[in-house]
Formats: C-alpha cells, sequence, structure tokens
C-alpha cells in the first residue's frame, strides 16, 4: 500500500506523514515530481511504481525494462539540465558533442574531464554492460543504476532528481 500526497510550497510546514492501517509510519518516503509530491512506501517497489506507471503490475523482468527505460529518460532530462548551465560554454567542440548527442547510443568516451558532468546509466558500462566506463574525475560522472528498485531509487536520490528517506526500524 502506498500513498501520494502533494507537497507544499517551502513557504508552508511539509505535511503531516500519513501512517499505515496499523498506526505505523510507512517504512520508506520520496519526494518527487520537481517536489511536488511526496510518497510513502513501505517497499522500494511500490515507490518506484509512483515514477513508473503500471511497474506494479509487470513482471520481474518487465520491470527491469521499465527501470532502464526510466533511467535513460532520467539521463536525457539531468543531461538537459546540466547541459543549459554556464559551464557548457567552457566545453571543446568534441565534449559539447557527446554531452549534447543523442542517447540512441550510450556515450563512451574514454576518459571524461569536462566541466559539465556526464550522466550515464551503469547497465550499459563494466561489470554489467559491454562499455568501459570513462576514466576521470567522479564528480563530473553522474550514474543512475537501474540493475534493481533500491539502487536505481538511491541512484536518482544522489543524482539530485528525488530524494528518498529511510525510517530507520526500531
Amino acid at each position: 500500500m502506498t500513498v501520494i500526497l502533494r507537497n507544499t510550497s517551502a513557504m508552508e510546514s511539509p505535511p503531516v506523514a500519513p501512517r499505515r492501517g496499523d498506526g505505523r509510519p510507512y517504512r520508506y518516503e520520496m519526494i518527487y515530481a520537481g517536489g511536488d509530491y511526496r510518497g510513502y512506501a513501505d517497499e522500494p517497489a511500490e515507490l518506484v511504481g509512483m515514477l513508473v506507471p503500471g511497474y506494479d503490475e509487470l513482471a520481474d523482468d518487465e520491470r527491469m525494462t521499465a527501470r532502464v527505460r526510466f533511467a535513460l529518460n532520467a539521463q536525457v532530462r539531468l543531461q538537459a539540465q546540466l547541459a543549459a548551465g554556464p559551464d557548457l560554454d567552457d566545453c571543446g567542440e568534441a565534449e559539447r558533442a557527446v554531452i549534447l548527442g543523442g542517447r540512441h547510443e550510450p556515450p563512451a568516451p574514454a576518459r571524461w574531464e569536462a566541466p559539465v558532468p556526464l550522466v550515464l546509466v551503469s547497465t550499459f558500462y563494466e561489470p554489467a554492460g559491454a562499455l568501459p566506463r570513462p576514466s576521470g574525475p567522479a564528480d563530473l560522472q553522474v550514474w543512475l543504476d537501474p540493475a534493481d528498485d533500491w539502487t536505481l531509487l538511491t541512484s536518482l536520490h544522489t543524482a539530485g532528481m528525488i530524494a528518498v528517506n529511510r525510517r530507520r526500524e526500531t
């Protein structure tokens, strides 16, 4: 069971976290959709279901495909946001081609040092995929990892696309 609430504005107090039918709090809270919504659930898959319509009705292999597709869409959106900043002007022509290029094929630079971070989906790179991971400073590579529900959520959290909080078991 999940609960989704419209998030309040920054000028208001956050909404009171809902509780399950038995009175206990939900294990996870996720703020998503640009901060517009708060979702509450007990399982990571339920949170992914808030991001991917129909996810809860898919078989396991279909869920993997859905997570990869979601990660690719998130990659495109986040890369566009990062490219819209002033650092793009400091990139060379080849770097701009990688940043602004299509994502029908995963970007595969041997090294990445451009001032605009490169957003990558881990499925296509070693050890899961065939492409070598680019070398270079870690802060210039944003990895989205759709390997399972939790890694997708934590990678989106690390990338700043969502916020996920897990309640400590007491």
